[in-house]
Order: structure tokens, then C-alpha cells, then sequence
């Protein structure tokens, strides 16, 4: 794992707006999990550290927050890697082994099948900081033009504008 840790520092981070309030990767948000993201290969990573106030029993991440990665490295895939904005129709989690609070974790996340121009199933892993798999997920999600995005106005204009220059930037 900590190789792994090791190479995606010496990898460059896929670029995130700048000032928004998402719990799972805004850089802003202080009781959020801040997860950045990094290329590697034809899957995206990002390694967190789940910080203890995320707990379920004890020193266990709640299910919910190992939800939230799955859902943010599936997510952060789709925009990488298709380029595309999205919502998340349906997903599915299986938890196969505690997570501990505050160990890094390597979240991945990769394009399992394009369905249609508006809809793709992604899927994710996790694993904690001996390399065992912890979760396993499946996204389907749905894809939205930026148009469409901004006459269902359901982000701000100018993150939204921020976003698409962003995307114009991931190879």
C-alpha cells in the first residue's frame, strides 16, 4: 500500500473546483472527507484517511461514509474519464471487511461498461493500508450535458462554468 500511496503523491491530482461544499471532495469543507483524485491508468484513485467524528462503532468508518468514497472515486471516474457530468442513479455496496478511522485507504474506481450517450455503470474498490479489499461497488450513473446542467440549474453557474474549463484540461 505504501508504495502505491507513494506513487499517486508523485502523480499530478485531477483538478476539482475550487470553492464548493461536497462532503466527500471539496477542498473547502472542513468536516469533510477532502478526498483528491489521481489518474492511474485506466481507473482513478484517491487514498483518505477517514477522520474519527466519520465513525460507526468505536474506531469503525460508518457504512454510510464508505458509501460516500465508493461514490465519489465512481463518480470522479466518470468525470475523468468520459468527461462528462453526472448523478448517481442507482448503487450498491459490499462491505467485505471493517474499516478502521484514521488508516489510509486507497479508494479506485474504473469505467465498467458505456450503456447508452446518457448512461454508463462504473465500479469501485476499497482497500485499507495492508492492500486487503474492503468494498466493492457499482454505480449506474446518468450523464448530463452542461446545457442540460444548467437549465435543471441545479449548480451554482459559476462553479458549473469553473467545472467546464476544468474538464477541458483531463487528456
Amino acid at each position: 500500500m505504501e508504495e502505491r500511496v507513494m506513487a499517486a503523491a508523485a502523480v499530478e491530482k485531477i483538478r476539482n473546483i475550487r470553492n464548493h461544499n461536497c462532503f466527500g471532495c471539496s477542498p473547502t469543507n472542513d468536516k469533510g472527507l477532502r478526498m483528491e483524485f489521481f489518474p492511474d491508468g485506466d481507473r482513478v484513485c484517491s487514498i483518505v484517511a477517514v477522520p474519527a467524528h466519520c465513525c460507526g462503532w468505536d474506531k469503525l468508518v460508518h457504512g454510510g461514509v464508505i458509501t460516500t468514497i465508493m461514490d465519489e472515486v465512481m463518480s470522479w471516474t466518470a468525470i475523468y474519464r468520459l468527461k462528462v457530468l453526472l448523478l448517481t442513479k442507482s448503487i450498491s455496496v459490499d462491505f467485505l471487511r471493517p474499516v478502521m478511522i484514521e488508516k489510509p485507504l486507497r479508494a479506485v474506481g474504473r469505467v465498467a461498461e458505456i450503456t447508452s450517450d446518457r448512461e454508463a455503470v462504473i465500479e469501485g474498490f476499497l482497500y485499507n493500508e495492508k492492500g486487503k479489499e474492503c468494498a466493492r461497488s457499482k454505480a449506474v450513473i446518468a450523464t448530463f450535458t452542461s446545457e442540460t446542467i444548467r437549465n435543471l440549474g441545479f449548480m451554482n453557474r459559476d462553479l458549473l462554468a469553473e467545472f467546464e474549463e476544468i474538464m477541458k484540461t483531463y487528456p
